[in-house]
């Protein structure tokens, strides 16, 4: 399950918000619900309900952040073993914050952030020190590799010269991953985190 909570319903489409009111009164006749198909919205109909709501900035990564709490106040995992979540951007201001939540389980009676690692996955984000800290305070094992054509950041950093976005440079440039570890930033945590994708590949001889 990848969380990514791209708007929400104050900034959504016109036609999401009369879909959803078509839904709710079919509750008791579900032969009246709308058709999913039916529903069409484009990219530019998404760009218009969002503009100046700066979602990117302040809504996605506070909803990332929100989300790890979550995941530590609760026990999904022991219902669920095989469950795992994404978390992306960097995991919000999860590794910035690490030791607030470590703390926090711990006021909490809860187990240490870091056994959620086995079900609980970080991406990237745009500038090296904010990946050579997700990758010293995050063990290599829970980090995958994101990058973006068309992201939130579209510009190019005039201190180096290279788009945002290129999250590649400062995965390649950290020191805190050996190469057995950048290796498996880049390809196979994600084989472990999709492992229908592995079969896919192995079948497919690759």
């Amino acid at each position: 399950m990848i969380i990514d909570c791209h708007g929400h319903f104050t900034t959504a489409p016109a036609q999401l918000a009369e879909w959803r009111d078509r839904q709710i009164a079919a509750v008791g006749s579900p032969a009246d619900a709308p058709d999913p198909d039916g529903l069409v919205i484009t990219d530019d109909d998404l760009r218009r309900a969002v503009e100046g709501h700066h979602t990117t900035g302040a809504h996605y990564m506070n909803a990332d952040t929100t989300a790890f709490m979550q995941l530590v106040q609760g026990d999904p995992f022991a219902d669920f073993p095989t469950l795992r979540f994404v978390i992306p951007h960097g995991g919000g201001a999860v590794p910035y914050h690490w030791g607030r939540f470590r703390g926090l389980a711990m006021a909490l009676g809860r187990p240490d952030p870091e056994t959620l690692l086995d079900h609980v996955f970080f991406d990237c984000v745009y500038h090296q020190p904010g990946i050579d800290l997700l990758t010293r305070v995050i063990p290599s094992r829970s980090v995958l590799f994101a990058s973006e054509m068309i992201g939130a950041v579209r510009d190019i950093d005039p201190r180096t010269g290279h788009h945002f976005d290129d999250t590649k440079r400062y995965v390649d440039a950290t020191s805190h991953l050996s190469d057995g570890e950048r290796a498996a930033v880049y390809a196979g945590n994600a084989l472990r985190v999709y492992p229908r994708l592995a079969a896919r590949l192995a079948a497919a001889g690759r």
